[in-house]
């Protein structure tokens, strides 16, 4: 999947994700917030894939973290966009 469409396909699953923050998720052209929606469709990719395949369990926990935290910065960055600046 091409850069651009991850990042889209992140964004969309975000606000589906984030039912509070979709409105905003799905308005936003801040760059820093924009960058974030990449990783977070390789992470569900990833997390969904290992699932998929029966590896270990630990592993699909890790990408449920990573994917908790990313959603966690996104709530932040829509909320507080001065938290943008202070993180990058």
């Amino acid at each position: 999947m091409a850069r651009s469409n991850r990042r889209e396909a992140g964004r969309r699953r975000l606000a589906m994700r984030l039912p509070q923050m979709r409105k905003l998720i799905m308005e936003t052209r801040d760059p820093w917030q924009l960058e974030l929606f990449e990783p977070y469709q390789m992470a569900v990719e990833a997390r969904d894939a290992v699932r998929r395949h029966r590896f270990n369990s630990n592993l699909v926990r890790e990408y449920d973290e990573t994917c908790s935290e990313i959603e966690r910065h996104v709530i932040r960055a829509m909320r507080e966009p001065s938290y943008a600046q202070r993180t990058s």
